[in-house]
């Protein structure tokens, strides 16, 4: 079956730290560009992070930047959201997404990802 699975999220304190992951099921990250996008409650869903397995590409959101990173491991087939000094703010459901690596939309159009996971939640909170 060809799916994306996440998990990590939890309940962390201000100023923690989270490590999300992103498991490929049924095919690898070859070729692919991988994306993380979050959807807090009554919003809509935002793009925080974005690689291209096959270049340097690497976009963030400004509200992530310094603070928020990503990484692969292929032998896992995983992809990793790693989440340094956690906000409240960076609270909501975060979701990993995938699409061809030859597409040149925005990385930030959602409609563009051909692949999403179920989401993790992701609570900061003293």
């Amino acid at each position: 079956q060809v799916r994306l699975v996440e998990s990590g999220g939890g309940l962390v304190q201000p100023g923690g730290s989270l490590r999300l992951s992103c498991a490929a099921s049924g095919f690898t990250f070859d070729y692919y560009a991988i994306a993380w996008f979050r959807q807090a409650p009554g919003k809509g869903r935002e793009g925080v992070l974005y690689s291209h397995t096959r270049s340097s590409d690497t976009f963030y959101a400004d509200s992530v930047k310094g603070r928020f990173t990503i990484s692969v491991d292929n032998a896992k087939n995983t992809v990793y959201l790693q989440m340094n000094s956690l906000r409240p703010e960076d609270t909501a459901v975060y979701y990993c997404a995938t699409r061809s690596s030859l597409i040149s939309h925005s990385w930030l159009a959602t409609n563009s990802y051909t692949m999403w996971g179920q989401g993790t939640q992701v609570t900061v909170s003293s």
